[in-house]
């Protein structure tokens, strides 16, 4: 950037929320810039859900992303690879903007509200979450950032505790499906989650559609070749695993169970609403 002559700023996050802050300073006067403006995050896929929260969105604001992160779903999705330098040249040289699809929760009646890039899911993907953002507020210094071996362990460990629990979706406010024993319900922009998982195996981020994934079943220990088949080939219709798509869903829980958005926490809950905003976000290639 400094050969090409290209402007730029630099800025460092120091804690949870810094992100969403920032992008939101940097873009809430979009609509009057003269210029576009391209925000270009480097981190994991939990800074660019933060970013995505933050950004106004609006036709002059580009986002880019640049992996160095845990899981790196996004990046694996859109084929970035894992070279900032070769990325970075790209976003230089051509500066190439694809138009795609992001998802937005809605629960607690209306008060909370939360854009995701990835996916957003209620249940046992949810819960290794949040047991490792535990981890990190409460532990010592070497659990603070897991890796991947600390994202299996925990979620064998989850996979074992985990209680599932009933409930039903209803799609675009017409058809209504119930569930026992559900271990998770994901929803899907993009088709992973979870550091490589491909729950959302159909997912397309330009149809303008979620992808709703329903793992249910009263004995756990049947889905567990299900859910390794994830990681290999992605998860397929039958034996527990139901697919669906819709543009909007209503998720009841009939108990609260830990819910995420591009794996960062939102708490417990039992009532949920999902929605997919068509082709609205700029994304650098």
């Amino acid at each position: 950037m400094d050969r090409r002559g290209i402007d730029y700023e630099i800025f460092f996050t120091t804690g949870t929320g810094d992100a969403m802050t920032k992008a939101h300073e940097l873009t809430k006067d979009a609509g009057s810039a003269d210029g576009p403006i391209d925000i270009i995050t480097i981190g994991g896929d939990g800074t660019v859900n933060e970013v995505l929260n933050g950004l106004c969105i609006r036709d002059n604001v580009t986002l880019g992303y640049i992996p160095s992160g845990t899981g790196n779903d996004f990046a694996r999705s859109m084929h970035l690879g894992q070279n900032p330098q070769r990325i970075m040249g790209r976003f230089v040289r051509g500066r190439r903007i694809e138009a795609l699809d992001y998802g937005v929760l809605t629960c607690e009646s209306g008060e909370l509200v939360r854009r995701f890039i990835n996916s957003s899911g209620a249940g046992y993907d949810a819960a290794v979450c949040h047991q490792l953002e535990n981890y990190r507020e409460t532990k010592s210094v070497s659990l603070k950032k897991p890796g991947k071996i600390g994202y299996i362990l925990e979620g064998a460990r989850q996979f074992l505790l985990f209680k599932p629990s009933r409930g039903y979706i209803i799609l675009d406010s017409d058809r209504r499906v119930e569930f026992n024993d559900i271990l998770f319900i994901s929803c899907h922009i993009h088709p992973y989650e979870g550091g490589g998982f491909k729950f959302g195996t159909y997912a397309d981020p330009k149809d303008g559609m979620l992808e709703l994934c329903v793992v249910s079943g009263r004995n756990k220990l049947r889905l567990i070749p299900v859910l390794a088949g994830g990681k290999v080939m992605g998860l397929h219709q039958g034996r527990g695993v139901h697919f669906y798509q819709c543009r909007e869903a209503h998720i009841h829980l009939d108990r609260g169970l830990p819910v995420h958005t591009d794996g960062e926490c939102v708490r417990y809950q039992t009532e949920m609403d999902v929605r997919c905003v068509q082709q609205q976000l700029r994304i650098l290639r």
